[in-house]
């Protein structure tokens, strides 16, 4: 899935998402006068820079680039179930947003003016909350491109927030403490994976009422708890796979499932193919 917003005149966010088995390629031509902000969802985006260099954007981080010194089109490759997003901004329309903070922002110095400028870091839960309701608006009448145009310049506010670390409030939940309690409920999940809690019980550990575990879940993460459970079990089963350290037997019982055939069901349902085929399509 491949959609193009235009926010204003030299202000564009592209939404790709890769529903498909293979890897999605996307290319696009931008200049030096453009400023590029890449937002990785889900999965891992690769960024391809000539035949020999390529900078990866992983599930939950951003990259900023900007040269002004040469063009860097776009060289995009995406893994299956990614979900990516890229503003292109120019700079001159940038100046306008931040002309009041600018020495906030070190690319926007005087002295730094007609240097390139990079930067990769992870993207804080509140930034996550907006990236989804942005990706998850399709955008199909004038209020829902209000709704869209709001969230892109709220996004923007937050990414270059100096402040927007662990004391940034999360507008969806009632407080940051609410929303490490969402993360730590993620990684009881990957702790316990072959056996984890029930939801109820989940919630109990974390201090949350059921309702808000599960839909704070989902908004933060973009899925609910089954699912990204689900989700990852089967990741990391191929992954074992891969090591070819263990049968299928074995991955199954390390992964939860009671029987190799439920195992080998999931499987197939998420990847198209049986563990013991997939092992033989890379041999």
């Amino acid at each position: 899935m491949y959609k193009e917003i235009e926010v204003q005149e030299g202000f564009n966010v592209i939404k790709l998402e890769n529903l498909d088995k293979d890897i999605l390629n996307y290319s696009r031509e931008v200049n030096s006068t453009f400023i590029q902000l890449h937002f990785c969802l889900s999965e891992i985006g690769k960024l391809h820079f000539g035949p020999h260099y390529s900078i990866e954007v992983k599930k939950e981080n951003s990259l900023l680039l900007y040269n002004p010194n040469q063009n860097l089109p776009i060289s995009l490759s995406l893994e299956p179930k990614s979900k990516y997003l890229i503003f292109i901004v120019s700079i001159k329309v940038f100046h306008t947003f931040f002309s009041q903070v600018a020495e906030l922002i070190h690319f926007l110095d005087e002295e730094n003016i007609d240097k390139k400028y990079y930067l990769d870091k992870p993207l804080t839960p509140s930034e996550v909350l907006v990236l989804n309701q942005l990706f998850k608006n399709q955008n199909t009448n004038s209020l829902d491109e209000l709704y869209s145009r709001g969230k892109v310049y709220e996004l923007l506010s937050l990414y270059f927030n100096k402040n927007n670390g662990n004391n940034q409030a999360c507008p969806f939940l009632d407080d940051e403490e609410n929303v490490e309690k969402i993360k730590k409920a993620k990684q009881i999940i990957i702790d316990n994976i072959s056996e984890p809690p029930s939801l109820q019980e989940l919630a109990g550990t974390i201090g949350l009422s059921l309702s808000k575990l599960k839909e704070g879940f989902k908004v933060i993460y973009g899925e609910s708890v089954f699912n990204f459970l689900l989700d990852y079990k089967l990741e990391y089963a191929r992954k074992m796979l891969l090591s070819k350290k263990y049968n299928v037997s074995e991955i199954s019982l390390r992964v939860g499932y009671s029987t190799s055939s439920h195992f080998i069901a999931a499987f197939k349902k998420k990847y198209g193919t049986t563990p013991k085929q997939y092992i033989m399509s890379l041999t």
